[in-house]
């Protein structure tokens, strides 16, 4: 194996009321006055309880802590994704860990570099993760949907060349309720300066976002 520099575009690769309700009534003088006080009163006391109880759509959360991301992926398929690497991965660092968990494995094995990033990112509500969803989506080109991958996902392929070196990336996002799945995948030639075919690309992104939602669903990592 030989020790080559990597170019500059992968190496410097990583990167994401309670509202108080005051009812006030004035009390008249007279022999009506305290029957309708004592009525508001508890009108008073009922909306208090509807406040501050939570509304059952914003009980309802499926998930609400992000998986482990290095263990959502068997070593058998990081060792055909990115050979040479550590199956153990390396987890980035978080500003919300319970919120945001990133794992990258990456290996130059002779001539040939891959690199794989697994993301989980939960959100407040399924609303928030379909507007997440559909922002991604929006910022993408090309690619298509990925059918029977969570609730929705999709994945894009793109050729990169600097220096007269080619990368060529998958990006494969997918939203499973109140989360996100998102996998990146690259690879470059360093000998023949080429990029692996978009095929090989894609499949291998896809490969692992399977593996990835499968292990948000099922509650492991």
């Amino acid at each position: 194996m030989r020790s080559l520099p990597l170019p500059l575009a992968l190496t410097a690769r990583l990167s994401p009321v309670v509202v108080l309700a005051a009812a006030g009534w004035a009390l008249s003088s007279g022999p009506s006055a305290a029957p309708q006080a004592a009525g508001n009163e508890s009108a008073d006391r009922t909306e208090n309880r509807s406040a501050s109880a939570p509304s059952a759509t914003q009980a309802a959360k499926t998930y609400t802590a992000a998986p482990a991301p290095c263990t959502a992926l068997a070593e058998k398929t990081v060792k055909t994704l990115v050979p040479g690497a550590k199956t153990a991965g390396k987890e980035i660092p978080s500003t919300d860990a319970e919120l945001r968990r990133t794992c990258s494995w990456n290996a130059l094995e002779g001539y040939e570099y891959r690199w794989l990033d697994v993301s989980f990112e939960v959100l407040e509500s399924d609303e928030a993760a379909e507007r997440s969803y559909g922002g991604r989506l929006a910022e993408k080109s090309g690619g298509g949907p990925v059918p029977g991958l969570g609730d929705a996902a999709y994945s894009v392929v793109n050729l990169a060349t600097e220096d007269k070196q080619q990368t060529r990336e998958g990006v494969v996002v997918a939203r499973s309720s109140n989360a996100l799945v998102v996998v990146t995948y690259n690879g470059s030639d360093f000998e023949s300066k080429k990029a692996p075919g978009t095929d090989e690309i894609n499949k291998g992104a896809i490969k692992a976002a399977k593996e990835a939602v499968a292990a948000l669903e099922d509650g492991q990592g």
